[in-house]
């Protein structure tokens, strides 16, 4: 097949540059610049290569070129014919100019200068130094090169480069020129629809994060025992610092809140907190789901998505569950901790990423480590400083707070009056032995208020709870001290004033009254009253 070097270089070029300012996606606008140069038989190929990061070097001839470079000139469209064999089509972006350093041969200099680099008439016997391949050269009749950077407010993007079967004249150049100018406006708008569309996506997947994170959880750390105090004053010391934080602890001891806690004291506080439940992603799904995936990755993957370490950039990470990662996973995970890059599913592309990162597990891995079950450099970089949260069993004393506090929860959540926790029942659940700690005392109460009756709170524990051998309470032995907790003394109290109360049939103070049955001034039992928060209604009755 010969094609005739003569008529008009490019088909309708005005209707070209309309063409590209209404395109905004990128891909589309570079296969579309490409493809509509191409239509012309006279243009045996025509390519462009944009200016990325440096990526996917294995098997780059020039890869030792770059080596020192951030970036290089990737290439991202083509489209071409060959006069030779017309089944041959130069569409593929993966030949051995994928990757060009920027400097490096012809178009490499265009892109480090900025100056175009014009061959109108290249018929003369030996060809310049700068042709890479002479013999297919000659043998698609190629009689003329035009390479225009695609600059846009001073920037470098990129080049189009066009080969040409024949000598082309001044105006063919200027056309050229006029294309590449609209080209490089028309790439850097599309790129700025692509970061409108990527913020708009983040922002609805934060939002759909903190709707999940607003709607879940404890709510405040509750406790005033020593051991909660130890580890509120850990919170303090390591929330202002970037470190990674590991928080151990048994199952339902609250390690997401104390996740929250060392994120809300810290000055991420602004930016989100994104939460992955390792243990519930499918196998095949880890890498998209943290490092996330271009459209067409995969079966499924119809639009490109971030993951979550993109939706936690600038705030912080936490690590359910850090312990069930696979294996042969970590060694990426841990690239993205150590050098704070990643790149999605399907892509090249590198993307910096800085978050931080609060893991969670209620394994010990340091065994794990030990018998090879976890990569130990990750356990390292995970365990910076450690928080172990002690199990509900060893917190008896604040077993009170925590039930008044998901007491006062469960009765907002169900539209109730809030049912008043006697003595009899705070002792019931401080003997308990809490295999489920925290997590099984909020459902026990918020089931005791779904039951109660006319106010009254029916606490029921199992008979066996799994986990540590349950101890029955045993009675003082003779000349043994009773130590009451305040919050039992509090009730002891609030029980003893209510019965006078309604001894005295709702009557504070007078002849027969409450105060005169308890033996303390009016004034006096009128200020308990209060700072207990207790009434005496007209029903005689109080509390």
């Amino acid at each position: 097949m010969s094609i005739e070097p003569s008529g008009p270089l490019f088909a309708d070029p005005r209707r070209l540059l309309l063409d590209m300012a209404r395109e905004h996606a990128l891909p589309d606008l570079l296969r579309l610049v490409v493809t509509r140069l191409a239509e012309s038989p006279r243009v045996a190929l025509a390519r462009v290569w944009l200016v990325q990061p440096t990526a996917g070097c294995a098997g780059c001839p020039d890869a030792a070129a770059c080596r020192a470079q951030s970036s290089c000139l990737h290439l991202v469209a083509s489209a071409g014919r060959s006069a030779v064999d017309p089944r041959v089509e130069w569409t593929r972006l993966d030949g051995a100019f994928r990757r060009i350093p920027l400097g490096a041969r012809k178009v490499g200099r265009i892109a480090a200068t900025g100056e175009p680099l014009e061959a109108p008439d290249l018929s003369a016997a030996s060809p310049p130094e700068w042709i890479a391949r002479p013999d297919w050269l000659r043998a698609e009749g190629i009689g003329a090169f035009g390479g225009q950077p695609l600059v846009h407010r001073g920037q470098v993007l990129g080049v189009l480069a066009v080969f040409a079967r024949g000598s082309v004249d001044g105006e063919c150049m200027d056309w050229l020129r006029t294309i590449a100018d609209h080209a490089a406006a028309a790439i850097a708008t599309a790129r700025a629809f692509e970061r409108i569309e990527e913020l708009t996506r983040r922002l609805e997947s934060e939002n759909e994060y903190l709707r999940e994170e607003a709607a879940g959880g404890f709510g405040e750390l509750v406790g005033q025992g020593p051991a909660l105090g130890a580890v509120a004053r850990q919170i303090d010391l390591v929330a202002p610092t970037d470190s990674a934080v590991l928080v151990l602890g048994e199952s339902g001891t609250g390690k997401e809140l104390v996740a929250r806690e060392v994120h809300r004291r810290s000055k991420r506080a602004a930016r989100p907190l994104v939460k992955v439940n390792c243990a519930a992603v499918p196998r095949e799904l880890y890498e998209s789901e943290f490092f996330g995936h271009t459209r067409g990755a995969f079966t499924g993957a119809l639009r490109d998505r971030a993951g979550r370490f993109e939706l936690a950039h600038g705030g912080t990470l936490f690590l359910d569950e850090v312990g069930e990662i696979p294996l042969d996973l970590q060694a990426k995970l841990l690239r993205v901790l150590q050098e704070g890059e990643l790149e999605r599913v399907g892509e090249e592309r590198t993307r910096r990423v800085d978050v931080r990162v609060i893991a969670a597990t209620n394994r010990d891995l340091r065994a794990e480590a030990g018998a090879g079950r976890f990569r130990q450099d990750l356990y390292y970089r995970l365990s910076v400083f450690p928080i172990a949260l002690p199990p509900l069993r060893q917190r008896a004393e604040d077993v009170p707070l925590l039930a008044d506090h998901f007491l006062a929860a469960a009765a907002r959540k169900l539209g109730r009056p809030k049912p008043r926790l006697t003595l009899a029942a705070v002792q019931a659940l401080q003997r308990y032995r809490w295999p489920g700690n925290v997590r099984e005392l909020q459902h026990v109460i918020e089931r005791a208020v779904i039951t109660a009756e006319g106010g009254r709170l029916a606490i029921e524990l199992p008979e066996d709870a799994p986990g540590p051998p349950r101890k029955a309470a045993a009675p003082p032995a003779a000349g043994e001290d009773v130590v009451r907790t305040d919050a039992e003394i509090r009730q002891l109290e609030a029980d003893n004033i209510r019965a006078a109360l309604r001894r005295a049939k709702g009557k504070v103070s007078g002849a027969g009254g409450a105060a005169e049955v308890l033996g303390v001034r009016p004034t006096t039992l009128a200020s308990r009253i209060k700072a207990l928060g207790l009434s005496a209604p007209r029903d005689g009755s109080a509390g």
